[in-house]
């Protein structure tokens, strides 16, 4: 397959109507296990105005939508990734390869899945944990995150994930809003070669007014930790001495399954709220759809690794209930993708025999930089059959590296966008597309839509910058956010009420084929001298200049422009280690690239940028670093220690500007 300027698809399903479209999801919905049928496959209420004719639409209130699938329909998710592949003979099937940091390796096959779920759901039970209860999962990626989340799927709770990184601050938060009763957590974790403390973020974070009545210990590191009598229980005294033996119970398919929060721009974190039948039927077609071997009959060797965090979304659909749905052998690792050597991701892909390898930009533009000469052929990646990316639009210059160094120059790369609001995939290319557009998130999966706007909801032409909205909704778009539905209006339905649409909050464009382009959040576009830029296209314009590994762009305010451009890059050993040279060079690269009015106005060398877990830039931060105000909530950051040090470059910039 080359890489062409034009992408060349096969026929894709058009919905002449909606009722044609709603039918589709009921077929996808039918390659579950449902205890009993639905009655209704789709209701959607749109925004209502309920503010007399006399207020203007600037003031007017809404009501909330209404969403809901397959009303009437019920059935367990747990059953679905587990124990319908036993019962259909296929117990030996390896489900899980786990391998942790330290090298450690546990592999599970669907049959012995089923009983650690079996012992979870029952130690769940036997602590008093029900239906519509909430279980917070502060844990790493390692087996048991995967066990306890299907655990409480299939006994009705509602589970939230934590990435074990976050502080306790963070944890805190999420403990104290679902007013959870059970926390789930480690002794310690590995993280770049050491064992690292955990147990005591998590006792910090349950000392507050909350509803913890327990909480579950993984012991992992061997580490030294606090123990409250009583309160505190070992995983291995509680739930591996349960029964392996479980009969699970069919929930209605609107039973909440999860709450998944995300960091906004301003204000506390939002619990976006999925439920079963849904979010279960859009993710298990979807894996199937951009991830499965278009062969069916050489799907049995499909290995599917997806490297995210099992706390973020894109693991909760692409790394459990999508691949476990459809009865996959998967891929999880536990630690950073350099430890205890760069290759580490190669080597992985090598002994398991990864055939589907999805990843961030992020990943892909620190492997650029850890193998600047490419990828030696130390490792046999020959069974890498597609690669994929999600997080931010991939840079042009990392998909076209990724896919010459890992793919051999031949593999499909879907780019894919979609978010933790709709809870699966709603852009990408296709794998059996015969021409790719490096950074383009393509077109439209089946069954759902978009389009890009202006403010007024007009269609923009191509070329022209927008607001990308979702006019048709899947099955697993979130429903509310957890105990504040007004904020799930004002933040995704408030714009375009009067359509009925939800906006996405990306800036997207057209391009003369008609294909989506996705600049970054609406947020981060700046506005110099009346010129509307996207942060991403200045990004990839930097990150191909060869000193250049990472690169992160924000808007600063300037008095004559409005805003001006300030770079934040990461540099390869082999740069220049003078500053001067540095921003005279990158400015001359992107005036290059882009046009003289791209050129950042400053160049900020630094060790790393701020990133949430999934993999975005958190440009915001930036700006405030830089323009050395007070900072936000950084409490969502993957990589939170590296503020300080952007913090000294930023001072030392301005120490200098002054003198």
């Amino acid at each position: 397959m080359g890489v062409g300027t034009a992408t060349e698809t096969a026929a894709e399903p058009e919905f002449a109507t909606e009722a044609e479209r709603i039918a589709f999801w009921e077929d996808a919905a039918r390659r579950l296990q449902w205890d009993q049928p639905w009655h209704t496959a789709h209701t959607f209420r749109p925004p209502q105005r309920v503010s007399g004719p006399d207020v203007p639409e600037a003031d007017a209130e809404y009501s909330v939508p209404e969403i809901e699938w397959f009303a009437g329909g019920k059935l367990n998710v747990a059953v679905n990734c587990v124990d319908r592949h036993v019962a259909a003979g296929r117990g030996d099937k390896v489900a899980l390869h786990a391998e942790g940091e330290p090298g450690d390796r546990r592999t599970y096959t669907y049959a012995g899945l089923q009983k650690e779920v079996s012992k979870a759901a029952n130690a769940l039970l036997a602590l008093g944990i029900e239906k519509g209860d909430r279980v917070v999962i502060y844990l790493p990626v390692i087996a048991e995150t995967i066990i306890i989340t299907l655990a409480c799927a299939r006994i009705g709770a509602i589970h939230s994930l934590v990435f074990g990184g976050f502080s306790a601050e963070a944890l805190k938060f999420r403990v104290e809003d679902t007013r959870a009763k059970l926390l789930v957590t480690t002794d310690g974790q590995f993280r770049r070669g050491a064992a690292v403390p955990v147990k005591e973020n998590a006792d910090e974070a349950v000392s507050g007014d909350n509803a913890i009545e327990h909480v579950l210990v993984i012991q992992r590191t061997g580490c030294d930790l606090a123990w409250t009598e009583g309160r505190d229980l070992w995983w291995h005294e509680t739930v591996d001495a349960a029964s392996d033996v479980h009969e699970a119970e069919a929930f209605d398919a609107e039973t909440p399954l999860f709450i998944m929060y995300t960091s906004g721009t301003t204000g506390k974190p939002k619990g976006l709220v999925h439920t079963m039948g849904g979010y279960l039927t859009q993710a298990s077609w979807s894996y199937e759809y951009l991830f499965a071997n278009p062969d069916e009959a050489a799907r049995e060797a499909d290995v599917h690794w997806c490297t995210a965090d099992l706390a973020w979304v894109t693991a909760h659909t692409y790394e459990i209930y999508g691949p476990l749905s459809n009865g996959v052998t998967q891929v999880i690792f536990e630690g950073t993708p350099n430890t205890p050597h760069p290759g580490r991701h190669f080597e992985i892909i090598e002994r398991y025999k990864v055939t589907s390898y999805y990843t961030a930009p992020t990943l892909v533009r620190s492997l650029m930089g850890w193998f600047p000469d490419g990828v030696p052929d130390t490792w046999d990646l020959s069974s890498i059959r597609l690669l994929g990316t999600v997080g931010e639009a991939v840079n042009p210059e990392a998909w076209r590296w990724m896919r010459e160094n890992i793919g051999r120059g031949e593999v499909p790369v879907i780019d894919t966008w979609w978010q933790s609001e709709t809870g699966a995939t709603i852009l990408s290319p296709r794998q059996t597309d015969t021409a790719f557009k490096p950074g383009c998130a393509s077109r439209a999966l089946p069954g759902v839509s978009t389009r890009i706007v202006d403010e007024h909801g007009a269609n923009v032409p191509p070329n022209v910058q927008g607001f990308i909205v979702v006019d048709r909704i899947g099955p697993s778009m979130a429903r509310t956010c957890w105990g504040d539905p007004q904020r799930y209006l004002s933040s995704y339905w408030r714009q375009y009420a009067q359509q009925g649409w939800f906006l996405a909050g990306d800036g997207a464009r057209y391009d003369d084929d008609g294909d989506t382009w996705i600049l970054g959040r609406v947020d981060d576009v700046l506005n110099v001298s009346g010129h509307r830029l996207s942060t991403i296209e200045i990004e990839s314009a930097l990150v191909s200049h060869p000193w250049v590994v990472e690169a992160g762009v924000c808007p600063v305010a300037d008095p004559k422009t409005g805003h001006a451009i300030a770079a934040f890059v990461v540099l390869t050993d082999a740069a220049s280690k003078d500053a001067e040279t540095v921003t005279v060079e990158l400015r001359a690269h992107v005036a290059k690239e882009i046009g003289p009015i791209a050129k950042p106005a400053a160049v900020v060398v630094v060790p790393d940028v701020p990133k949430t877990r999934s993999g975005k830039i958190m440009r915001r931060l930036l700006t405030q670093l830089f323009e050395g105000t007070t900072l936000g909530d950084t409490t969502s950051l993957q990589n939170e220690p590296c503020i300080p040090a952007i913090d000294a470059a930023c001072r030392a910039r301005r120490a200098r500007s002054a003198a």
